[in-house]
């Protein structure tokens, strides 16, 4: 009996193979990825040129070693050449709105429609569900009597008529979408949460973000200005929300035209506050008729309005920005979200 020897032809490697082999080539073998790396890695994704496999073993390597500036500069140029919106808008203050808050209410969203009723256009992107625990953008907005954008469209209509819009990831980029809800399925967050944070969709001048652990400031910040954002700001907002923390002193990082600078916001307050038994999203139009009171919802209010005016460069000091803050909240219109 004779055998015929048929040569076994080895499968040509997959393009991805080389990005997964760069990130885990063991402790001396592997490195970051360059920014251009970065940037043809995240547009294979967006492409769905990547098997799911690669997929969770890109995600879970970057997570293990942690994303540089130059990756994830790379990632969101790719993101943000992916959903290319047209620049007939223009957008003063972009906001991202990822985190979800489960402490306490997102009294930041007060902090961005005052900036609005004073001038500022204000575009928030977010994400929600994917911690069950926790309050998300999306799901309060009704409660100020304003409704989500449903498409990139809606969102232009809104920014003009009312200078304030929030539009969800998955309206705009549904694949990132998809990759940040695999968290319950992965067990961990992935480079997708930091990066859409720097998506600024409709190139606004200025853009402010939170974030949660305190390693990743700099990095937003150098980030940032890889990606010539003209003026941003990042810091450790409450929550991971970019909203302030009245009771603890806050450093803010920002980049303006190239420039980095860091600075310090003392606390607003000597004593902290016990976080609230319950959260009912309906006090943050009674917090802005001024049917309840409380300190630390207002101060988080007019310490992140302070942050973003100065920002904005509406005002020089950290002061004159708390004392414009200030004046806001006094002078705003309180029947603005009545029933």
């Amino acid at each position: 009996m004779t055998f015929t020897h048929h040569e076994h032809t080895p499968e040509p490697e997959h393009p991805f193979a080389e990005i997964v082999r760069i990130l885990g080539k063991g402790k001396k073998g592997s490195r970051p990825l360059t920014q251009d790396e970065a940037y043809h890695a995240m547009k294979m994704i967006l492409a769905d040129e990547v098997l799911p496999i690669q997929l969770g073993a890109f995600l879970m390597l970057m997570r293990v070693k942690e994303e540089t500036a130059e990756e994830l500069a790379g990632f969101a140029q790719a993101g943000r050449e992916f959903f290319q919106f047209s620049h007939d808008v223009h957008v003063d203050l972009d906001w991202s709105s990822y985190a979800g808050k489960r402490r306490h209410l997102p009294w930041f969203l007060l902090s961005a429609l005052l900036l609005v009723e004073n001038g500022i256009t204000v575009f928030m992107h977010g994400a929600e569900g994917h911690s069950p625990d926790r309050i998300y953008t999306e799901n309060v907005l009704h409660h100020l009597g304003l409704k989500a954008a449903t498409s990139i469209e809606d969102a232009k209509q809104q920014l003009q008529t009312q200078k304030f819009s929030y539009l969800s990831l998955a309206h705009f980029c549904p694949k990132l979408n998809e990759i940040i809800q695999l968290r319950p399925i992965l067990g961990l967050r992935s480079p997708v949460h930091t990066l859409v944070r720097l998506l600024n969709p409709f190139d606004a001048p200025y853009s402010i973000q939170g974030i949660f652990h305190p390693s990743y400031r700099a990095v937003h910040q150098h980030a940032a200005m890889l990606l010539n954002q003209p003026h941003m700001a990042v810091l450790k907002g409450e929550g991971g929300e970019t909203e302030r923390n009245p009771d603890v002193e806050c450093l803010v990082q920002s980049v303006h035209n190239g420039e980095l600078s860091d600075e310090n916001w003392d606390a607003l307050f000597t004593h902290r506050h016990v976080k609230a038994e319950n959260l009912d999203p309906k006090q943050l139009a009674q917090l802005w008729r001024g049917e309840i009171d409380d300190e630390f919802a207002q101060m988080s209010v007019i310490g992140t309005v302070a942050v973003a005016l100065k920002l904005l460069g509406k005002a020089e000091t950290k002061e004159a920005a708390h004392e414009f803050a200030v004046n806001f909240w006094a002078n705003r219109n309180k029947q603005k979200f009545s029933n």
